[in-house]
């Protein structure tokens, strides 16, 4: 399954903006690895240097983008409702949020950083508001919303437990299933809060929700895209927004969707990502383009080096989920597939992933008829326990088919 990443934040902090400049078609891909984009899920790309100029050919993407020898791999984002206190209770549309929540494997949490933003997403003067207050009141909405859930027949599950019928792991194994939460996130928060899963009744509150965090940090991990940094007093609000121990990327949404925007109608050249863009042809630009073109660079790309939103993408996926990139080919020598393409697919797989696994990723085939594989740079056989490395091209040899 692809993984997926949420965009939460109260309204007005510019999450939708950061949302649609993230999954503003910029470029044309022939397929993409998922079957379904439901209507508030939208599909951006992650970019990572592409492994053709290191073999020194020339590729033919499918699955993906190569520009100007940079892959850029389709992912799935989830633009979550706007959040504002009390949605654990169903206040707003907590409902809702809760429900997209439940679907994102990681959370890139937009905050207004120049706190202009007041704690119900009302506009206030910059400065008036503390942004550190939302990174709370964020965690607190999951907790609470986690909180209810196990509460839920806790105490027969304690009776079970305790009566020698039951299982407490496998108890709220089941019952976080649909969550995202897995036996691996319940096994390290037992690990850290150093609970006796035995003796549930002994728990206070406080464990209960010293547990509940700890799932917290493990199932939904966060970053925190510091939006709105060409307005002050965002720059000083950055640091005590790193001081809070969470990955902060200082963000311009804004100047992104304009910059795509820009590049999608031809006006300049931009990558995703990069530093800087290009303008074609200055004479055809209107005074207004100009002076907005002029003020992204001076205020956002010169300042903080992008405007960050594909820094956020990048490290939401690379860094949170630690997925790698993997370029499958069926012909080691000339890195193609069956149909001749050079160095086509770019498959992100959680770290960890085996030859065999990635196989049955592949094709259900693949996998039940490996063989062995190949990694192409050492031109080594690898055996079905083989971990994939992040930029790996990996032949696979089947005894139903190659890949």
């Amino acid at each position: 399954m692809p993984r997926i990443v949420g965009v939460v934040g109260k309204p007005n902090v510019g999450k939708s903006t950061f949302f649609s400049a993230a999954t503003l078609a910029h470029v044309a891909i022939a397929n993409y690895p998922f079957t379904t984009i439901k209507p508030n899920i939208g599909m951006g790309y992650v970019r990572t240097p592409c492994v053709h100029s290191e073999f020194n050919v020339t590729d033919s993407p499918g699955n993906s983008t190569c520009v100007n020898s940079i892959r850029l791999v389709p992912v799935e984002i989830v633009d979550c409702a706007g959040l504002v206190p009390g949605a654990w209770q169903g206040r707003g549309l907590g409902n809702q949020f809760l429900d997209e929540i439940r679907q994102a494997d990681a959370l890139i949490h937009v905050v207004d950083a120049s706190g202009g933003t007041d704690s119900e997403g009302k506009p206030c003067d910059p400065g008036t508001h503390d942004p550190k207050e939302d990174v709370r009141f964020l965690e607190h909405e999951l907790d609470m919303w986690l909180l209810q859930i196990i509460k839920k027949e806790w105490a027969r599950a304690v009776r079970e437990v305790e009566g020698a019928k039951g299982d407490l792991l496998l108890i709220l194994e089941e019952k976080l299933s649909g969550l995202g939460i897995r036996k691996a996130h319940l096994l390290s928060a037992k690990a850290k809060t150093k609970l006796n899963f035995e003796k549930p009744s002994a728990w206070s509150d406080e464990n209960l929700l010293s547990l509940i965090t700890e799932l917290r940090k493990d199932s939904k991990p966060l970053l925190i895209a510091a939006n709105k940094m060409d307005v002050q007093p965002a720059e000083k609000n950055l640091e005590a927004l790193r001081a809070m121990g969470y990955m902060v990327v200082p963000c311009c949404a804004e100047a992104e969707l304009a910059l795509r925007r820009a590049a999608e109608k031809g006006i300049i050249s931009y990558v995703p990502g990069d530093g800087n863009f290009g303008i074609s042809d200055k004479s055809k630009l209107s005074p207004e383009q100009v002076n907005a073109l002029t003020r992204i660079k001076e205020k956002v790309l010169i300042t903080l080096g992008s405007t960050g939103v594909q820094d956020a993408l990048n490290l939401a996926f690379f860094k949170l989920l630690q997925m790698v990139t993997v370029y499958p080919v069926e012909d080691p020598e000339k890195l193609t597939d069956h149909k001749g393409r050079v160095l086509p697919d770019a498959y992100l797989v959680p770290y960890g992933t085996t030859a065999k696994q990635f196989a049955g990723m592949i094709h259900s085939d693949l996998a039940a008829g490996f063989l062995y594989a190949t990694e192409v740079r050492s031109k080594m056989r690898v055996s079905d326990e083989y971990v994939l490395k992040d930029r790996d091209v990996i032949s696979i040899v089947s005894a139903k088919r190659h890949a």
